[in-house]
């Protein structure tokens, strides 16, 4: 019942993936109408049917785009911005394709009038409406499952960490529409509860519960110690032809999306998967940060060049301090910053950040550090190849060691450029806060980059991301 209704809603959206197609094509070609009408009067634009001749093409290319891009799957709990990534991509190639196709044709006399304006608008609208109808849908249906509906329902088979973090996800997002029937496990007791989920036999009741034919998934959530009855398990389930998902119960040691090596069929899991380890990925970010590094000296030199000029009126000293700070590869580099205090020490390198309270902050200082002026000298960086725009913060030498010790996986985030602002920053963790929550944050950035991912951290940045309420 549920792989059918799966079915019929996936009919549903190609439709309306269709139609939503079509009227973003319409939508360019009355946007081509209209630019002409204003700006290019006397221009000669293509009869309809020319245009519109194109769109028989154009429609099953990019549901067919939307299928290679997994727009069809499942998709439960599927992030927002994994989704419009997915959109941006499908799109992105179906407006190669679109223009290869014309260049292809342009010795046509009529196709080489084709105008490629209407191209670049119907790429633009169409990934507008696109993912403007899916959050639509996303709504509606996370809406239905809060209040009920379209419910499914899983039996885990196991008792450990993976079943209670599983529980409290679930838990805490009804809009999934999971039901958890209960657990099976060998060494709880019958009865046992969990938040609310209770035990309800053993691993060898499997077999009776899946010929009742109830259950829409299982999830195996077997501890460690127990994995030797994971074949037996996964052929009883595969047999009853239950959909069948395995949430490992050390997940702690892998990331959320492993990469998986396929070694002449044997699977090889990776246990951490770093995506800017890709040379493709860490030069689409290196060129990012160097263009966004120069752009941004450019745009707020007026604010540099005045923060220089009361520094140096408001206090002797050094314009810039350089600070020992770890990045990338565990290797030092000094880290620039607008210097915040008086100098009471003969040498810079006698000079210390110390706490937030100091007293030798000078009233500027307070100001710029308040509003992270103070940080902008670390543009320079970014173009020296120090650190990056967005990344995880760097800390000095002194706290790599200690930290190291203290806090497990804490040394991953050396894999990747230190940033100026980061995933951590832009939630609030900033100055005195829970270093290990940063560092949670951090990895979480770290394994699911994205380029998209880094402007939307550079987004909230400019809202949230600049004052600093933990700043004297």
């Amino acid at each position: 019942m549920i792989k059918d209704n799966q079915k019929k809603f996936n009919g549903f959206h190609v439709v309306l993936d269709g139609l939503v197609i079509i009227l973003s094509y319409v939508i360019a070609w009355l946007l081509l109408l209209l630019g002409n009408r204003l700006f290019s009067p006397y221009k000669q634009v293509l009869p309809p049917q020319y245009y519109f001749a194109a769109l028989l093409l154009i429609l099953p290319t990019y549901l067919l785009l939307y299928g290679i891009f997994q727009l069809y799957a499942p998709k439960r709990v599927q992030e927002r911005r994994y989704e419009f990534t997915n959109i941006l991509k499908a799109n992105v190639l179906g407006l190669l394709l679109f223009t290869l196709s014309l260049f292809l044709v342009k010795k046509n006399p009529y196709f080489s009038e084709f105008s490629t304006r209407l191209v670049f608008y119907f790429f633009a609208v169409n990934v507008i409406l696109e993912t403007a109808e899916r959050n639509l849908i996303r709504m509606a249906l996370h809406s239905m499952r809060t209040k009920g509906y379209n419910q499914k329902h899983i039996l885990l088979i196991g008792y450990s960490r993976a079943a209670e973090g599983f529980i409290e996800r679930v838990r805490m997002n009804p809009e999934w529409g999971y039901q958890i029937k209960g657990i099976l496990d060998n060494k709880k007791e019958w009865g046992y509860e969990f938040k609310g989920i209770h035990v309800i036999g053993k691993v060898s009741d499997l077999d009776e519960i899946l010929a009742l034919n109830s259950l829409d998934e299982i999830a195996i959530t077997l501890s460690i110690s127990e994995y030797a009855d994971l074949e037996r398990i996964v052929a009883s389930c595969e047999k009853s032809g239950v959909h069948t998902k395995f949430i490992p119960d050390y997940n702690n040691m892998i990331p959320t999306r492993p990469y998986i090596e396929d070694l002449q069929g044997l699977p090889v899991v990776n246990i951490r998967r770093v995506p800017l380890t890709d040379p493709v990925n860490a030069m689409l970010k290196r060129a990012v940060d160097i263009f966004g590094a120069a752009f941004a000296l450019l745009v707020f030199s007026p604010i540099m060049l005045l923060t220089a000029i009361l520094i140096k009126l408001t206090a002797p000293g050094p314009l810039i301090y350089k600070q020992e700070r770890v990045g990338l590869h565990n290797r030092s580099f000094h880290m620039y910053k607008f210097r915040s205090m008086v100098v009471q020490a003969p040498s810079e390198e006698k000079m210390k950040w110390t706490t937030k309270h100091d007293s030798r902050v000078t009233p500027v200082g307070r100001f710029i550090r308040k509003t992270s002026i103070d940080e902008m000298p670390q543009f320079l960086n970014v173009l020296r190849g120090d650190m990056s725009l967005v990344g995880p913060r760097p800390e000095r030498p002194l706290f790599v060691e200690k930290f190291k010790e203290e806090i497990p996986r804490y040394m991953i985030k050396h894999q990747v450029r230190p940033g100026i602002t980061g995933w951590a920053q832009v939630n609030g963790l900033r100055g005195d806060t829970s270093i290990t929550k940063r560092i949670e944050h951090d990895l979480y950035y770290i394994e699911n980059w994205t380029l998209g991912f880094d402007i939307k951290i550079l987004f909230l940045t400019m809202f949230k991301g600049f004052i600093n309420k933990n700043a004297y």
